[in-house]
C-alpha cells in the first residue's frame, strides 16, 4: 500500500516545495552581448546622395583604446577607410590596423593576411573577377562578429576566418578544407589608401616570422598622401602549423612609378603585381612590394591558427606585445577576455526601459566611442614620438588618433563623464605633440604623431580646457596652457578680426578664444582672459544686418557674393551659412540679440529643423550626418524653447541611427556620432565644451544609472530618471534634483560626478 501512494505523495510535495522555492531566473541579455559591429559599416550605398557616404565603421574585433583592430578588408582603394563596405561583395584579407569613420581617405590596414587554396595569386584580384587573385567572395549569410570576436566563410575556398583580438595583438582561426594545397599568404605592402613603400620579413623560426612595413606619404594612405601619414608598423608572427614549403613574392616596382590610392588598385600596378617573381625558403627578404606565404596540405575541417603582435616602435615591441596579450594559442580564450574587457568598459552606463533596439544602438554607441584615441605605446611603455625618436610613459598611455574637429563635440564631453583617465591620457599625448614636435602647438587632427591639418579650429584647446574645468588635470598643467595659447595665437582671427572668405574658421576661432579666457581666468591671469573673451567676440565681424546672418568678408574687408542661407561653400567647411551660423556656443545670448531677439530666434530654430527629411540624411538644414550642427537641437533650451530640444533630440535618436549596417546616416567620425547618441539617449548634452554645464533633454530610458570613477571622482552613482517615459511621452513636464524641484534645463558637471539623482516627470 505504501508503495502504491508514494508517486501521489511525492507529487503532492514537490508541488508544494514549488510554490515556496523561488525559481530560478531566466539570465537577461547583457549588455555586452547588444554590440553589434555591422552598425555603421558602410561607407557608400543605397541613398548615398552626398559625396560622404554613411557610417564607414569596420565589423572586426577589437579591445577598448587597444592598438589592434583585425577586421576583413573588402577594397584596398576609392573612399573606403575602414577597408570594409557591407554593398561589397568580396573580401582580399584581414588586417591587424583600421581606423573607424573616417570621411577622407583612409590609412593602416595593414600586415593583410589571407587563407588561400589551390593556385597562388600574389595580386588582390577584381571584385567581379576574384578568381584571378587571392580575394574570395562571401556571403552576409555566413557572416557574423560581436564584442572581440568576427566570423566568416570565404566562399572561393570554403575556409572559416575567425578573428579576435587584444589590446596589443590579435588572432586568426582557419578551418580549411581537406586540400593538398592549402596556404596563408601575408601581403606585406598592402595598406588601405595605397602601399607601404618598402618591406622587410625575416624567418626567426619554424613558427615564426618578423619585420616592418616602411608607410610614407609616397604611398598615398591619409588624404591620399595629403595628410602626411608617415609610419612603420613592425609585427612578430607566428603559425601553428610550422613553416616548411615557405616563400616570398617581390614586385619589381620602377622608380619612377606612382604607388598611390588610385595608382596602386589600377590594372597596370595589379598586372605587375600578377608576374611577382617567386622566392623559396629565404631566411629574410626586403623589398619595395613583396608578400609571404606558407603552404601545407590540411585535412577536412583542420584549423590553422596565426598571431601577431603589432608595434610601431620596434620589432622586439611587437614580439613582447604577442607575449604580454597572446602567450598561446587558445583562440576562445582571447575571445572571452577582449569580451569581458568590453563588459567592463560598459559597466560605468546602466540603462532600463525602452526596446531591445535602443538598447542595441546604445551599447554599439558606447562600443564605437571606445576605438579612439587608440594606445599607441607598447606594453613596456614604449612609444615613437613626434620627434621620431623613441620614448617611455611610465604614467599614462600614450594616444593617437584625434579627430578634434569631430571630437571636441560629443565624444570628449562624454569620456570625461565615463572614461576620465583616458582623456587625461591624450592630453599628456597632445602634450608630448606639441613638445616634441617643436611646433609648440597642438595637433587639429593628428594621426600617428602627424599634425595632418585636416579640417579646422583649434579643437585641442576646447578639449583641454574641458577637461580642466571639470578636474581632470594629471598633466603638466603650465605647458597645457601654454600650448593652448600658442595654438589659438597661431590659428585665429586676430589679424583682420574675422578669417577672410571663412565663416567656418571665423565662428570656430572665436569660440576657442573664448576657451582659452575661460583657461586664463581659472589660472588667475584676468589680463589674458579678459583679452581673450575680448577676442571671442570676433563673430560679430561678419553678421551682415543686411542678409540677417554670418557672411564671410575677403581680405579688403568686403563681403563676399551672397547666395543664400543655403547654398553649400560661401566660406562654409562641409556646409552652408545656414547650418555653420549656429556655432556660436559660448555666446547663446549675444547670437539671439544679432537675430533679432527670442521671437526671432525661435523662428529661425523652427524653419531650420522642419525642413529636414524624415530619414535626417543629408540635407541643407540641421544636417546630422555632418559635424557642424551638432549642438543645435539643443540651444532651444537656451532660448525658451525646451520642448523643442526634448522633441527633436528623441525623434533623431530614433530616426538618425539603426541597427543595421545604414545604422549611422554618416560618417562616425571617430567616435563623434555615436557619442552623441549616447549622451542625447541618456538625457544630457553640453552646448559649449568648456562651461561645465550639459543641456537637460528627453532621455530614450526609464533609467540611466552612472558609475562614476573612483579616481577622478567619488567612485558614487549618477541615476537619471524619466517617469512615464515612452514613446508618447517625450516631454519633461517637471524635474527634481536630489529630492529639490529643478527649474532649469541644464546641470553642471560636478552636478553629476558628485552623485546623485536627476528625476524627470514625463508626458504627451
Amino acid at each position: 500500500m505504501v508503495l502504491k501512494y508514494t508517486p501521489i505523495i511525492l507529487t503532492l510535495s514537490m508541488f508544494f516545495l514549488s510554490c515556496n522555492v523561488e525559481k530560478p531566473k531566466v539570465d537577461e541579455k547583457s549588455k555586452v552581448d547588444y554590440i553589434n559591429p555591422f552598425i555603421g559599416s558602410v561607407t557608400y550605398g543605397e541613398k548615398s546622395e552626398d559625396a560622404h557616404g554613411f557610417g564607414k565603421t569596420f565589423p572586426g574585433a577589437a579591445t577598448p583604446f587597444g592598438l589592434v583592430q583585425l577586421s576583413p578588408d573588402t577594397r584596398t582603394g576609392g573612399d573606403n577607410g575602414s577597408g570594409y563596405s557591407w554593398n561589397h561583395t568580396t573580401i582580399e584579407g584581414f588586417s591587424f590596423t583600421h581606423m573607424s569613420g573616417v570621411g577622407w581617405y583612409g590609412d593602416l590596414g595593414n600586415f593583410l593576411v589571407m587563407p588561400t587554396t589551390g593556385k597562388l595569386h600574389t595580386a588582390k584580384g577584381e571584385d567581379d573577377h576574384p578568381e584571378a587573385g587571392y580575394r574570395s567572395r562571401f556571403s552576409h549569410d555566413n557572416e557574423s562578429a560581436s564584442a572581440g570576436y568576427y566570423s566568416v566563410q570565404l566562399s572561393d575556398y570554403n575556409i572559416k576566418a575567425e578573428l579576435s583580438a587584444a589590446p596589443r595583438a590579435g588572432i586568426l582561426r582557419f578551418t580549411f578544407p581537406k586540400h593538398d594545397s592549402s596556404r596563408i599568404q601575408v601581403d606585406l605592402s598592402r595598406r588601405v589608401g595605397g602601399t607601404s613603400t618598402e618591406q622587410y620579413i625575416k624567418v626567426e623560426n619554424e613558427n615564426t616570422i618578423s619585420g616592418w612595413m616602411k608607410c610614407p606619404p609616397e604611398g598615398g594612405g591619409w588624404g591620399n598622401g595629403d595628410g602626411g601619414g608617415d609610419y612603420t608598423v613592425y609585427f612578430y608572427c607566428q603559425f601553428s602549423k610550422s613553416l616548411k614549403d615557405y616563400g616570398v613574392w617581390s614586385v619589381d616596382v620602377p622608380e619612377n612609378m606612382v604607388r598611390k590610392r588610385v595608382q596602386v588598385t589600377g590594372k597596370e600596378f595589379q598586372e605587375l603585381v600578377s608576374k611577382a617573381t617567386i622566392h623559396k625558403n629565404p631566411k629574410e627578404f626586403a623589398g619595395k612590394h613583396i608578400g609571404f606565404f606558407s603552404n601545407f596540405a590540411t585535412k577536412e575541417n583542420e584549423q590553422v591558427l596565426v598571431k601577431s603582435g603589432i608595434s610601431f616602435v620596434s620589432v622586439a615591441g611587437a614580439k613582447l606585445n604577442l607575449e604580454s596579450d597572446i602567450p598561446d594559442w587558445d583562440f576562445d580564450n582571447v575571445t572571452k577576455n577582449a569580451k569581458s574587457l568590453w563588459a567592463d568598459a560598459l559597466n560605468s552606463v546602466n540603462t532600463e526601459g525602452a526596446t531591445e533596439r535602443d538598447r542595441e544602438i546604445f551599447y554599439t554607441a558606447m562600443y564605437h566611442t571606445m576605438i579612439d584615441p587608440r594606445a599607441f605605446s607598447d606594453a613596456d611603455g614604449k612609444y615613437i614620438g613626434a620627434d621620431k625618436q623613441v620614448h617611455e610613459s611610465k604614467d599614462f598611455t600614450y594616444r593617437t588618433i584625434f579627430s578634434g574637429w569631430d571630437v571636441f563635440r560629443s565624444q570628449f564631453p562624454l569620456q570625461t563623464i565615463i572614461n576620465p583617465s583616458l582623456v587625461n591620457d591624450e592630453i599628456n599625448s597632445l602634450i608630448q605633440m606639441a613638445e616634441l614636435s617643436d611646433k609648440k602647438y597642438f595637433p587639429r587632427w593628428e594621426f600617428l604623431n602627424i599634425y595632418s591639418g585636416c579640417m579646422l579650429g583649434n579643437p585641442a584647446v576646447s578639449v583641454v580646457v574641458d577637461a580642466y574645468e571639470k578636474g581632470i588635470r594629471n598633466y603638466d598643467i603650465e605647458k597645457a596652457f601654454e600650448y593652448s595659447k600658442n595654438s589659438v595665437d597661431t590659428f585665429s582671427n586676430r589679424e583682420l578680426g574675422f578669417t577672410p572668405k571663412s565663416v567656418s574658421k571665423t565662428l570656430e576661432y572665436a569660440y576657442t578664444d573664448w576657451c582659452f579666457g575661460r583657461f586664463a581666468t581659472s589660472m588667475n591671469k584676468p589680463e589674458l582672459a579678459q583679452e581673450y573673451n575680448q577676442r571671442s567676440l570676433s563673430y560679430r565681424n561678419i553678421w551682415d544686418p543686411e542678409v540677417n546672418w554670418f557672411r564671410a568678408k575677403d581680405e579688403d574687408n568686403n563681403w563676399i557674393k551672397w547666395q543664400g542661407k543655403t547654398k553649400h561653400g560661401q566660406g562654409c567647411t562641409e556646409s552652408n551659412p545656414y547650418q555653420q551660423g549656429w556655432f556660436v556656443p559660448h555666446n547663446i545670448a549675444d547670437l539671439t540679440n544679432l537675430m533679432g531677439g527670442k521671437d526671432s530666434i525661435q523662428n529661425q530654430l523652427n524653419h531650420f529643423f522642419e525642413q529636414v527629411p524624415d530619414d535626417f540624411l543629408w540635407n541643407d538644414y540641421y544636417n546630422h550626418p555632418n559635424e557642424p550642427v551638432h549642438h543645435v537641437p539643443f540651444i532651444f533650451n537656451e532660448i525658451g524653447l525646451p520642448r523643442q530640444t526634448q522633441k527633436w533630440t528623441r525623434q533623431i535618436c530614433e530616426k538618425a541611427y539603426g541597427t543595421d549596417a545604414f545604422g549611422l546616416c554618416g560618417n562616425e567620425d571617430v567616435g563623434q556620432m555615436s557619442a552623441w547618441y549616447v549622451l542625447a539617449a541618456m538625457g544630457i548634452h553640453p552646448i559649449n565644451p568648456g562651461d561645465n554645464k550639459y543641456q537637460i533633454t528627453s532621455p530614450v530610458f526609464n533609467k540611466i544609472e552612472l558609475q562614476l570613477d573612483k579616481e577622478y571622482y567619488n567612485g558614487k552613482k549618477f541615476t537619471i530618471l524619466a517617469h512615464n517615459n515612452s514613446k508618447e511621452n517625450i516631454y519633461i513636464k517637471s524635474m527634481k534634483l536630489n529630492g529639490e524641484n529643478l527649474d532649469r534645463y541644464w546641470i553642471t558637471h560636478s552636478e553629476i560626478v558628485n552623485g546623485g539623482v536627476l528625476e524627470l516627470e514625463m508626458g504627451k
